[in-house]
């Protein structure tokens, strides 16, 4: 028997750690007691301090119920001609709702504006901060490629090394990976990249993998603060798609270690390296838009922030503290381990008296997104079954209010989809009991409504163009004004098709819930890939027919209704071709090479990114590579393979 022979018939081969990766720091155990929702243990044990900009939260919520009161007052005159039904009632009540939540969000965007117009840019080139604390990196992975991740932790690592702080850092990749090829990737990975990093690294890169992935992400920090907390005053907390540069990194250690109250600061993650339609979409709006919105609430939130997942440090005592999750009481779907533990975490982390802010002055901090509508949707309907189970959370002992503001805006996040399809449903009812009695003054009267809840619906994007054109270097990076406008028209005109599908998906995503279906806790899917007519049928053909359902009632009913809500109809009846061309990458980098929904990181590149992406294309061949060796000696159902699209996606970025 020759020797490839004799090491096929061999039993087969088991994924296993290598024991260089045993080596782990020293454990620095720091307690973490898990923390009550029914009474404040640490309340009375910290002093508080007073609360922040009272005046600008009065400022906001008197404007925003200003604007709602006289606008369903209007509301309240177009439905009284033939007295309150039933419907008028339900109609009026979600009208008071969803236009306070579109008032809110316009009165902060607003705010944001004021802010961003007048604040200088903070730049890469002022001074570096001196630091004196050691800070831990934690990126937490689960059934990810291992490198994504592994190109990540290298091109940041190379960033602090280079700043000559790389000794102030160490760096964790934190597995609940259950994969168990996967799990083998990621540990010969990271051996490779010790390897490859030098002596300096082996002190620096570490590697834990849970045996069990209890409670999750929160589960996986909780994990590590209690094992190895206590020898780090913070940690910087990065998903499997974040980047952050070294400058940024310092600069958030600086913020830390120059605020003792300060127990969280979150960043502002620009998303970056789309390559699909619907991806470089989701960039341009994030890009464009979203640094009024993170200025707009900043300024009203204060030391009262929230806190978004990833991308922000947190002062490890203070989260070992008052940061322990407890399970919800209950069964399905708001009982058990708490899903979108950020929000909570923050509420908590303030309730124990520790400050909440945001930095969104601070550049340098990047994710990505998912790469088209489904894959958006997958991710959004584990994200609702989270933001749900708050509603059994907003009523905990001691949280500030702010805090509980928060926590209501992210179940709202999600309900206002079924309330706006309610809303429709209801306006349906209204018209065909009031349409033989509406005067001539009535029809302009709800023109002027429409059209006053579409300015503040779109206003704050054109306030974000207005502060993107007005800096030349971003204005040129965009493209120059003409594509900057020609891209803000665009998205707009693509997001309005693609609410109506969202509308739905979100809707549906929340019956899940309330019926105690579980979202799952599966990979997302991040690189981009072709939806095949197929799939988008399977995705989105009860989209269309309840698009084309609507359109028919709404005809049959009045032409005048159709042509009101025309644009729920298009959306859903062309929600397939819209989702089967933003899904696709060919489509992106079109738009790439045309100059549509340019952002200035496309232009100058930070270095973190290009490296990052350089890394990424290595890993890929090197896996590919790895791949077609252990098929000649492994059990090949037992390697990890990257997918076809990682390896093309990572190589033509490269490129």
């Amino acid at each position: 028997m020759d020797r490839i022979t004799a090491r096929r018939a061999a039993p087969p081969w088991k994924p296993r750690v290598e024991p260089a990766l045993q080596t782990l720091p020293a454990r620095k155990r720091l307690a973490m007691p898990i923390q009550s929702l029914e009474r404040d243990d640490v309340g009375g044990a910290r002093a508080r301090f007073a609360d922040s900009h009272p005046w600008r939260r009065t400022v906001l919520l008197t404007a925003t119920g200003a604007s709602t009161l006289a606008a369903s007052a209007v509301m309240a005159s177009l439905l009284a001609p033939k007295g309150f039904s039933v419907a008028d009632g339900v109609m009026l009540g979600l009208f008071v709702v969803l236009f306070a939540w579109v008032a809110f969000a316009f009165v902060s965007a607003v705010a944001g504006f004021v802010l961003a117009w007048r604040a200088p840019r903070v730049s890469a080139t002022d001074p570096q901060p001196i630091i004196f604390t050691r800070t831990a990196l934690l990126m937490p992975t689960y059934n990810e490629d291992p490198g994504r991740i592994l190109s990540g932790a290298q091109a940041i690592y190379e960033e602090l090394d280079a700043l000559g702080v790389a000794e102030l850092y160490d760096i964790y990749i934190l597995s609940d990976t259950r994969d168990a090829a996967i799990a083998q990737a990621e540990a010969t990975g990271v051996v490779r990249l010790r390897l490859r990093l030098g002596e300096g690294a082996t002190e620096r890169i570490f590697y834990r993998r849970r045996p069990e992935n209890t409670d999750r992400k929160a589960g996986n920090i909780a994990d590590w603060v209690t094992r190895f907390g206590a020898g780090y005053e913070s940690m910087i907390i990065l998903d499997a798609d974040s980047l952050m540069t070294g400058d940024t990194i310092v600069r958030l250690t600086a913020a830390m270690e120059h605020d003792p109250k300060a127990g969280l600061i979150q960043t502002l993650p620009n998303i970056v390296g789309a390559t699909t339609l619907f991806a470089r979409l989701q960039q341009f709006a994030g890009r464009i838009y979203g640094p009024i919105i993170a200025r707009g609430q900043d300024w009203w939130s204060g030391a009262e922030g929230n806190y978004w997942g990833h991308n922000a440090i947190i002062r490890t005592r203070a989260f070992a503290e008052c940061a322990g999750l407890p399970h919800v009481k209950g069964g399905k779907p708001f009982g058990g381990h708490i899903m979108s533990h950020d929000f909570v975490e923050a509420a908590l982390l303030r309730r124990g008296g520790w400050a909440i802010r945001m930095a969104p002055e601070l550049t340098g901090s990047y994710e990505e997104t998912p790469p088209s509508l489904v894959d958006m949707a997958v991710r959004d309907r584990r994200w609702c079954q989270g933001n749900l189970q708050h509603s059994a959370i907003l009523g905990a002992k001691g949280f500030h209010w702010v805090s509980r503001l928060h926590l209501a805006r992210g179940v709202l996040a999600y309900l206002t989809a079924p309330l706006w399809l309610a809303f429709l449903a209801a306006g349906a009812v209204v018209w065909f009991q009031q349409r033989d009695s509406v005067s001539q003054t009535s029809g302009p009267i709800a023109l002027g409504l429409f059209i006053l809840t579409m300015v503040l619906l779109l206003i704050p994007k054109v306030m974000g163009a207005v502060v993107t054109a007005r800096d030349r270097v971003a204005r040129q990076a965009c493209g120059g004004p003409g594509k900057l406008a020609l891209g803000v028209v665009t998205e707009v005109a693509l997001s309005a098709l693609m609410a109506p599908i969202f509308m739905l998906m979100h809707s549906l995503a929340v019956a899940d819930v309330l019926r105690g279906r579980h979202s799952g806790w599966a990979a997302q899917q991040r690189d981009d890939g072709k939806m095949k007519f197929k799939d988008a049928w399977k995705r989105h053909g009860l989209h269309t027919l309840l698009g084309l359902g609507w359109a028919f009632a709404a005809y049959r009913l009045d032409p005048m209704l159709l042509a009101w809500t025309s644009p729920l109809a298009v959306g859903l009846v062309l929600s397939m071709p819209i989702s089967m061309l933003t899904s696709r990458g060919d489509v992106g980098r079109l738009c790439e090479r045309l100059g549509l929904f340019r952002i200035p990181e496309e232009i100058e590149t930070p270095k973190v990114i290009r490296r990052a992406v350089q890394l990424r294309a290595r890993y890929a061949a090197e896996a590919a590579m790895r791949f077609q060796i252990d098929l000649l000696f492994r059990n090949p159902a037992e390697v990890y393979r990257p997918t076809p699209q990682s390896v093309q996606a990572n190589l033509r970025a490269a490129a």
